[in-house]
């Protein structure tokens, strides 16, 4: 039991983790490169994956509800934020809100990662 409560705080760090990059590495130079290649998996996930399993489909998010479903603690949440919300803060939060506010934040947050990665590169492309 022990293992699945460690693989229990893994995906939610790591899945926090993600979301966290996701919203705000395109922000630092460094990470924007990679923030943009996060997106666009995650993307791949939530419309690729999800012709197939359901639109907003994450593998991450299988596997964690796995574990919780071995330790007998499957939420009764559809949304992984909407769970997240529960978990860390409490809040109790309604599905359609929390999927429309994702989905409309990861929507800007790739627009602006797709800019600024792209004016990186035509700096970098004009100064060579």
């Amino acid at each position: 039991m022990w293992a699945y409560r460690i693989l229990d705080y893994f995906f939610v760090v790591f899945h926090l983790a993600i979301v966290v990059m996701n919203l705000f590495g395109w922000i630092w130079r460094p990470t924007r490169k990679a923030c943009f290649v996060l997106q666009v998996l995650t993307a791949g996930s939530w419309f690729g994956l999800g012709l197939f399993y359901g639109i907003g489909y994450c593998p991450f998010t299988e596997w964690h509800w796995q574990v919780l479903s071995k330790m007998g603690e499957l939420p009764a949440e559809t949304s992984y934020l909407q769970y997240l919300f529960r978990r860390i803060a409490g809040w109790n939060l309604e599905a359609r809100p929390v999927e429309a506010a994702t989905l409309t934040c990861f929507l800007i947050t790739f627009a602006a990662s797709v800019v600024v990665n792209l004016r990186d590169w035509l700096r970098r492309k004009t100064n060579l």
